[in-house]
């Protein structure tokens, strides 16, 4: 009878871990959506954040440097732990070394992280709808291309608009 008791203590003191990755440049709310529904799927959220120099292997330019970032997200009460993510052929590494139980990506992702399921389960996630880094980028850009004298004018518009409305 003792000795079921503590297996049961044991079974129910297990931890479920679960870990994804991401830049998490200009922080959305994709991201916090992200973050609160691992938070859902484990009692120990863990997120790899890559540093600026993995980015920038990858091609891409971050706006926010990575101890911003990382501090961002670690701010997040839906995360317990945040980890620098240096390279591709960390993850198993990280599966390891953190009792991983499930590793979550994007579903923009799909199959690329399938040689983790020897190691813990694969799962991959459906984004959120019309919310991107990438698109709010594009938006940015876009609207910084705008001639300036251009953008003077349209100020002077909406402001006789809204004058026109007091």
């Amino acid at each position: 009878m003792n000795g079921d008791v503590s297996l049961e203590i044991a079974t129910a003191a297990k931890v479920k871990t679960i870990l994804t990755y991401g830049t998490f440049d200009m922080f959305h709310i994709g991201h916090l959506r992200l973050l609160e529904r691992l938070s859902a799927m484990a009692d120990r959220v863990i997120v790899g954040v890559s540093t600026d120099e993995f980015n920038l292997q990858k091609g891409k330019k971050t706006l926010i440097p990575y101890d911003q970032r990382a501090e961002i997200v670690a701010a997040i009460s839906h995360v317990d732990l945040v980890i620098p993510e240096v390279s591709w052929d960390q993850k198993i590494h990280d599966v390891q070394i953190n009792n991983v139980d499930i590793f979550a990506m994007g579903n923009d992702w799909e199959g690329k992280f399938d040689f983790l399921k020897d190691h813990c389960e694969v799962v991959y996630l459906e984004r959120t709808r019309n919310i991107s880094t990438t698109e709010l980028k594009r938006s940015l850009k876009s609207f910084l291309s705008i001639p300036h004298e251009d953008l003077l004018k349209a100020f002077e518009v909406l402001d006789m608009l809204r004058q026109d409305l007091e």
